[in-house]
């Protein structure tokens, strides 16, 4: 939301409605994925939540709509969808665990500094434009692990094995980019925990 007018919009916004609705349809995604044998259409929800977070961010930036509550809800969803996503498609067993366990590691990390930051008094920091390349790679990779295994252990189709060996590669280059973009952060993070600082002192 780089660019943005600073002005408190409340909580009643149209991304806070995008991310309302996201967040109401993350139980239905899990119901699909757990409950039935419908991967296919909870693979395509999946992708439409994680594509929501580009929405929200549009809207945010097209009607200059920044509210507080949007702050921590936003990222709040973006975890859970993520964190959500991640284990029930390695639970069904679309993916293996070893590299849910990197994804869900490198979530834990970033949420961890993140309420480090904060409790510190940092600054806000702006999301890399690599970050948000990783993210998608791996938002993009993981409906597809899904929707490339069929339930019951059913064999693979010869288009889902050929989407397969792709989304490992578009998997694998989102994770290593995410872990190689998460040192990114070292410099700023500082920075930001030294402007923070600076303002409290200020007061």
């Amino acid at each position: 939301m780089d660019g943005l007018v600073k002005v408190e919009r409340g909580w009643a916004t149209w991304p806070n409605a995008v991310t309302v609705v996201r967040l109401a349809f993350l139980p239905v995604y899990v119901v699909l994925v757990m409950g039935t044998d419908h991967w296919a259409i909870a693979a395509w929800l999946l992708a439409m939540l994680g594509a929501t977070d580009w929405v929200d961010g549009y809207l945010a930036r097209r009607f200059q709509q920044v509210s507080s509550v949007g702050k921590i809800l936003d990222p709040v969803a973006d975890r859970l969808l993520v964190m959500t996503g991640v284990i029930t498609i390695a639970a069904v067993g679309a993916v293996p665990w070893w590299f849910a366990g990197l994804t869900l590691a490198r979530e834990v990390v970033v949420s961890g500094v993140t309420l480090l930051l904060a409790a510190l008094g940092a600054a806000r920091i702006d999301v890399l434009w690599w970050g948000k390349v990783s993210t998608f790679a791996l938002m993009l990779a993981y409906p597809l692990f899904l929707v490339t295994t069929n339930p019951h252990g059913v064999p693979r189709s010869t288009w889902q094995e050929a989407i397969r060996d792709l989304t490992w590669v578009i998997g694998g280059f989102g994770l290593a980019l995410a872990w190689v973009v998460l040192g990114g952060y070292v410099r700023p993070a500082l920075s930001a925990l030294r402007t923070g600082r600076a303002a409290r002192q200020l007061k």
